[in-house]
């Protein structure tokens, strides 16, 4: 094991009359008693002479018990967690699902990230990242059968100490039960023999009647929170290990460019702490025993920046000095082409020469940050034995394992990965070319001779963050003669994050480029859904939801401008197009139940405001919502007083946790659509912090109502699935209250009237 030492101020770091400068962060973890060596990053459960036998010989992901369970003598759990914490409540959600099989309360365990391995590859049982909202559907199965095989194991144990039949014991919360007798034990008083028995085969253990659950679709309280909230959690940032130095860095202004000539390098290395100047492909980096001084350093480096030379990596993107996102915002909006089909139903052409009505549009969204609170960091280490070991933000360890290693020309096996729990991702922390700094910091290791942890700032994580593509969508609908929609063709205007991070193929559509345009459920008889490909200078990236982020937006905004022209109430047209799809239709009326029933508007509230509502519906990652929206203008600016979500995922975990991260997911959605935008000028970022890349603030966000419905189809995703219906319920208002239409985000770009 590796310890890191979490006692962030020595006591020698305050010499007498000097100035002190404690954070509130650093007040927390040493008051919390937080001292050198107490936080153990493990490589997993201690592993016995059986088990290390029995991992000789393969197992199916999921199945070799050890290597996730660790029962100590006080009967509480170590749980080794396949998926990463990042505020989603994925630790406390397999605590109930394994603590249900193994009959085990889910407030007794200590849930940890897990190491690299192929126990983890717990995703459909061949893969493992923390992201599509896959975590625990892709998983739910196996993580009952391990808890069940775990529980098997416990059983066998009790049955030789107590010289019992097995089949005369039960199992209560953390206790093996012979009635017979009226003995007990506790599981923490046979743990250890337990797990040096052979695992039993999968398929020779039942699981629980879900009439029977304890835990499972209860409102279990979160795990994480309380060392969340008495600074006790610890990120990658807190990480600390003997003898590191500390590195910050400047990035090029532009993506692409390289160094010329660092002109004051020499004053650099003479400034307060710093140990050496390094200039890294495309930055400039400062190592020094603080990350302060490191940090101002960097800062002061005066570099001659140069546009790659003809000998450049044709992959490596290049930002251009006169990239504007107005200008390829409109680049995109005129591209010419029909584009490569993903959909193409019914006869479109001919629906539309016989439509009463036709009505094109185009729509747009914007460039999105991550913009989360926890900015990058890596904490290298080259170890005696030639391993190097990393503390690393991350959604995909054996992505980044095997990335490293062929980096570093290490074999995998000497690749460490530590996945510290994360101050929040939203699709941030994946292998993203020139946009993690991972690779900064092992470089800067290895030429140091010592461990460094790299931090970037704040400002150099908005330089550096990739974006959440931009879109265009050109939008044709054919209405019959009652308004009702009879043709709908969308082509969009854009590249994928998927084609974006791992290059476009010509014969290949990316899926993520479209999801939320197609695949819509409508009964919409004639239909075509394209994409025409348009490469971006940014370097592009996953966001909380995907295509469905932006396609939801521009697809349900255009359905209600059908609604319209063609004389149809927005949600009673939802109806009549989902009349034949009972799951849905039973969806979108307990949205209406749920905002005590339909009502358009605009209508005055009781505080005297001219309010509207929207009305949207969206199916991303396995779950169907319906949401609606109530606006009000307020001195010029869109006011959101309430949202009212259903969602169906088919089956439950935690119902608290849906619900928490609905309101989770409403807030983004909020802040996308009334404020959040990445603008370039002069290929560079205007917003390099939050002054100018606004996120929304706590008074602008709505009252948020969910409700459940639980169809008992197949599980589906939650982290992501509430978010994308709320931009365009909102925007759906506004265009009601205001009787503008709004065909592009964020809002703040428009003007409206109190």
């Amino acid at each position: 094991m590796t310890e890191t030492n979490r006692n962030l101020v020595p006591e020698d770091e305050f010499p007498t009359g000097s100035p002190v400068n404690i954070s509130r962060r650093h007040f927390l973890l040493t008051s919390a008693g937080a001292a050198a060596g107490a936080f153990v990053l493990g490589f997993g459960v201690p592993v016995g002479r059986a088990r290390a036998q029995q991992a000789a010989s393969p197992m199916p992901p999921g199945t070799r018990v050890p290597a996730f369970l660790e029962i100590r003598p006080d009967s509480t759990i170590r749980f080794m967690s396949p998926f990463v914490e990042g505020g989603q409540g994925v630790f406390t959600a397999m605590a109930q699902i394994v603590g249900e099989e193994l009959d085990a309360d889910p407030k007794t365990f200590v849930v940890e990230n897990a190491p690299t391995g192929s126990d983890y590859l717990v995703v459909h049982g061949q893969m493992r990242i923390t992201g599509g909202s896959m975590s625990v559907r892709t998983s739910y199965e196996t993580m009952r059968r391990l808890g069940a095989l775990a529980r098997n194991m416990i059983l066998q144990a009790a049955a030789k100490r107590l010289d019992a039949p097995i089949t005369e014991l039960t199992t209560e919360p953390g206790r093996v039960i012979h009635a017979a007798s009226g003995r007990s034990l506790a599981y923490g008083d046979i743990a250890s023999e337990a797990l040096d028995l052979p695992v039993p085969a999968p398929e020779s253990v039942a699981l629980r009647d879900p009439n029977k659950f304890r835990w499972i679709g209860k409102p279990v309280e979160r795990l994480d929170i309380h060392d969340k909230s008495t600074g006790k959690a610890v990120y990658a940032i807190d990480c600390k290990v003997d003898g590191m130095l500390h590195a910050a860095v400047q990035h090029a202004p532009r993506l692409g460019l390289t160094i010329g000539k660092i002109r004051n390098e020499e004053q650099l290395k003479a400034m307060p702490g710093v140990h050496s100047v390094h200039s890294l492909p495309g930055a400039v980096a400062v190592v020094a025993e603080r990350w302060w001084n490191a940090k101002r350093a960097a800062e002061a480096a005066q570099v001659d920046w140069r546009d790659p030379g003809s000998d450049a990596n044709p992959e490596l993107r290049y930002m251009p000095a006169d990239f504007s996102t107005t200008a390829f915002n409109d680049k995109l909006a005129n591209e010419p082409g029909n584009g490569k089909e993903a959909e193409n139903v019914g006869d479109i052409a001919k629906a539309f020469d016989g439509a009463k009505t036709v009505v094109s549009a185009t729509y747009r969204s914007q460039y999105l940050h991550h913009a989360q609170l926890e900015p990058p960091s890596t904490l290298a280490r080259f170890n005696p034995d030639g391993s190097l070991e990393l503390w690393m933000p991350n959604q995909a360890p054996e992505q980044f394992q095997a990335d490293i290693a062929k980096l570093t020309g290490l074999d995998p096996s000497k690749v460490i990965i530590h996945s510290p729990i994360l101050g929040g991702f939203f699709g941030r922390h994946f292998l993203y070319p020139s946009a993690n700094p991972y690779p900064q910091a092992i470089q800067l290791a290895k030429e140091v001779g010592r461990p460094v942890k790299l931090i970037w700032s704040r400002e150099e994580e908005f330089l550096r963050d990739p974006m959440r593509p931009m879109a265009a969508v050109r939008f044709r609908g054919a209405l019959d003669a009652n308004g009702m929609p009879v043709a709908l063709e969308a082509i969009s205007a854009c590249e994928g994050p998927t084609e974006g991070v791992y290059g476009h193929k010509e014969d290949s559509l990316d899926p993520t480029a479209l999801e939320g345009l197609a695949g819509k459920s409508y009964a919409i008889p004639n239909y075509r859904i394209a994409q025409i490909y348009v490469k971006n200078p940014t370097t592009l990236a996953y966001w909380r939801s995907v295509g469905n982020s932006m396609n939801d937006f521009f697809y349900e905004t255009f359905l209600d401008e059908l609604a319209d022209k063609g004389g149809q109430d927005p949600y009673e047209l939802r109806l009549k197009l989902l009349q034949k799809n009972e799951r849905l239709s039973n969806l979108l009326k307990a949205a209406g139940d749920l905002s005590g029933g339909w009502k358009r508007g605009p209508f005055t509230a009781d505080d005297g405001s001219r309010r509207a509502r929207g009305v949207a519906m969206a199916s991303p990652f396995g779950s169907h919502t319906a949401a609606i929206a109530e606006v009000s203008i307020r001195n010029g600016q869109v006011v959101v007083h309430d949202v009212w979500e259903a969602i169906d995922p088919g089956s439950i975990v935690n119902p608290a946790i849906i619900e928490a991260q609905v309101n989770s997911a409403t807030a983004l959605g909020m802040s996308q659509v009334l404020m959040e935008e990445a603008v370039y000028k002069n290929g560079e970022p205007v917003a390099r912090n939050y002054d100018l890349y606004p996120i929304l603030p706590p008074d602008r966000m709505a009252r948020v109502h969910v409700r459940i419905v639980e169809s008992g189809a197949e599980m589906g995703g939650i982290g992501e699935p509430g978010l994308p219906a709320i931009p365009p319920a909102v925007t759906n208002a506004v265009s009601t209250l205001t009787g503008k239409r709004i065909r592009s985000m964020p809002l703040s770009n428009y003007t409206f009237e109190s």
